[in-house]
């Protein structure tokens, strides 16, 4: 009985482990929480992207970035908190080293900004150290960017 539980315990560490990577469909990472992926796709301002933020609820996609990221300011992992990412420059946030083509990029971390950064971070700013495979749902980058903004 115990291996079993052990095992089902490890299937499902590995399959987030893949999803931060972006070695699994977001799917097979999702914590179950199904209200938080029905935003219908291309809506940036979907009722349920709209709703979780304004909760602050961290949508069901943020466990592939809390791999790396934390959402406490100052707390950086192996990427840069993302407390008060939102619309500041790429490459701002003090106590983190990143990376010089993301500096050098002047972005601005915006909605269309951060929707495109999210889909192909690499493809977006070749050279940058966030070697994360991107996020191909967009109703889930949506919820995401709606989180972001209520990081202050």
């Amino acid at each position: 009985m115990m291996f079993k539980h052990s095992r089902q315990a490890l299937t499902a560490a590995l399959a987030l482990a893949l999803a931060a990577c972006g070695g699994a469909p977001p799917e097979q990472a999702s914590t179950g929480d199904s209200a938080a992926t029905s935003a219908p796709a291309g809506d940036a301002a979907s009722p349920t992207a709209t709703v979780a933020a304004a909760a602050g609820a961290k949508p069901a996609a943020y466990a592939q970035c809390a791999a790396c990221h934390a959402v406490e300011p100052g707390k950086h992992g192996i990427g840069p908190s993302l407390h008060g990412v939102y619309g500041t420059k790429a490459g701002e946030i003090p106590g983190f080293a990143f990376s010089e083509k993301l500096k050098a990029s002047g972005l601005t971390w915006d909605d269309a900004t951060l929707d495109k950064w999210l889909e192909a971070p690499m493809k977006m700013v070749p050279g940058t150290k966030m070697s994360y495979a991107g996020l191909k749902d967009p109703a889930k980058r949506a919820e995401l960017i709606a989180y972001m903004k209520t990081l202050k």
